[in-house]
C-alpha cells in the first residue's frame, strides 16, 4: 500500500489517509507491536461515512523515520504524545477525533489531557493510559497481574534487547496470540504488519519505552516539562468514549466508576468481546464508537 510522508516535529511521519479531506478528521493510532494495518477495515468504514481518516506509523515503526541521527530514540509517553501533537499541527487538522489503543491510545490520552484545544474527542481502549511512573517504580501488583508483563521485564535486560532484535516478528506474533486469545488471525494478516518491525529504530524505541515507564532509564530532556505535567495524572476533559475489551489478557478491565475518575466528559463505556486489538478484531464496533462520538460533537457544535 502506498503511504504519504510529512515532516512533523522530530520525525518524518509516514501515514495512510482515506476518505473526504473536507470531512471531520479522525486520527487512528496503533499500539505495540502492531501497525496501521490494524485499522484498514475501520478506516474504510469511516471513509464511507464521510470522515477524513489519518492513520500514522508511530515512531520506530514502518517507514516513519527520525529527522536527525542524534535525536534520542525515546519511547516515553511524553514523546509519543508530542509526535501526535506535531502531526495534527503539520497536517492542519481541525480538531480531529483521536482514537487508539496501547501506545496509540496513550498518545491520544496525552494530547487530550494536555492540549485539549487541538482535538474534539477521544476514543481510548482500556480508558486512561497515562502512566503513573512513580507508582510503577514503587508499587508491585499481585502476581497474577505481574506475570502478564513478562515482555516488559524481558526488555529491561540486555538479553531482552538482543532477543527483540533477533526475533522481532516471533515476539510480536507471540504477543498477538497471548493478548487476543479469541482472535484467530491468519498468517496473511500478520505478514501484512510484520515488515513494520524492520524499522531501524524499532528496538531502541521499544526498549526505551519499557524501561522508562519503570524509571530504569531517563527520558529525553526535550520532553522533561511535558513528562512533569503527566506525573500529575491530569484529567481529560474532552468528550470521551472508552472501549473495554473483555478478552484482553494484558490490560485490566475497569468499570465505569474507575474511568469516570479520569474523564470529566465520559459519554460511554463500551465492553466489547475481543482481545487487545479491538480495531482489527471488531472493526465495526470500533468504527461505531467513533461515529457515535462524532455525532455528539457535531450536535454540541450546532447548539
Amino acid at each position: 500500500m502506498d503511504f504519504m510522508m510529512i515532516r512533523a516535529g522530530v520525525l518524518d511521519v509516514s501515514y495512510d489517509r482515506f476518505g473526504d479531506p473536507a470531512g471531520h478528521a479522525v486520527v487512528l493510532l496503533h499500539g505495540f507491536p502492531y501497525d496501521p494495518r490494524c485499522y484498514d477495515d475501520v478506516a474504510r468504514l469511516l471513509a464511507e461515512s464521510g470522515y477524513d481518516v489519518v492513520v500514522p506509523y508511530l515512531r520506530g515503526f514502518g517507514p516513519t523515520r527520525f529527522v536527525d541521527a542524534d535525536t534520542m530514540r525515546s519511547g516515553e509517553q511524553a514523546a509519543i504524545g508530542h509526535d501526535l501533537r506535531e502531526l495534527i499541527i503539520a497536517l492542519e487538522l481541525n480538531e480531529p477525533i483521536v482514537a487508539g489503543y496501547d501506545w496509540g491510545g496513550r498518545a491520544a490520552c496525552v494530547v487530550a489531557a494536555l492540549w485539549p484545544e487541538l482535538v474534539s474527542g477521544l476514543v481510548s481502549v482500556s480508558g486512561y493510559l497515562i502512566q503513573d511512573i512513580e507508582a510503577a517504580v514503587s508499587t508491585p501488583v499481585p502476581p497474577h497481574l505481574e506475570k502478564r508483563y513478562w515482555y516488559q521485564y524481558y526488555l529491561h535486560s540486555e538479553r531482552g534487547r538482543a532477543g527483540l532484535a533477533a526475533y522481532r516478528a516471533e515476539i510480536a506474533q507471540t504477543l498477538w496470540t497471548d493478548w487476543s486469545p479469541t482472535w484467530r488471525f491468519g498468517d496473511s494478516e500478520f505478514a501484512a504488519t510484520a515488515p513494520s518491525f524492520d524499522n531501524p529504530d524499532f528496538v531502541d524505541v521499544s526498549v526505551h519505552s519499557y524501561r522508562h515507564r519503570y524509571g530504569i532509564e531517563m527520558g529525553d530532556a526535550a520532553y522533561a516539562e511535558t513528562q512533569e505535567l503527566l506525573t500529575q495524572q491530569p484529567r481529560i476533559t474532552v468528550p470521551t468514549v472508552v472501549i473495554d475489551p473483555t478478552e484482553d489478557t494484558v490490560a485490566s478491565l475497569y468499570g465505569r466508576p474507575d474511568h469516570a475518575a479520569h474523564f470529566t466528559d465520559l459519554l460511554d463505556v463500551r465492553q466489547v468481546d475481543c482481545g487487545h486489538n479491538p480495531p482489527q478484531e471488531l472493526p465495526g464496533q470500533f468504527a461505531d464508537a467513533i461515529v457515535t462520538l462524532g455525532q455528539v460533537v457535531r450536535d454540541r457544535d450546532s447548539n
